[in-house]
């Protein structure tokens, strides 16, 4: 793996427990968050948003502006 796909990573990995934090989570089961792959960091991290909010994971609702419809 080249250099810069690995500090990408790095990044990520390190985007991802700061906002496992921020949620209060500091372990998975008995393992560390920097214990974790990047792979169970984004699952908990998207189930956490899922329990935050209802429509993650789903197509959002989107308005339609009808003020174009009104003649």
């Amino acid at each position: 793996m080249g250099k810069l796909l690995r500090e990408a990573i790095e990044i990520k990995r390190n985007q991802l427990i700061s906002k496992l934090l921020e949620f209060e989570r500091y372990k998975l089961d008995e393992r560390h968050l920097y214990e974790l792959t990047i792979t169970e960091l984004e699952y908990l991290y998207f189930k956490l948003q899922s329990e935050v909010h209802p429509h993650i994971g789903m197509d959002s609702i989107v308005w339609k502006n009808f003020s174009n419809n009104i003649k």
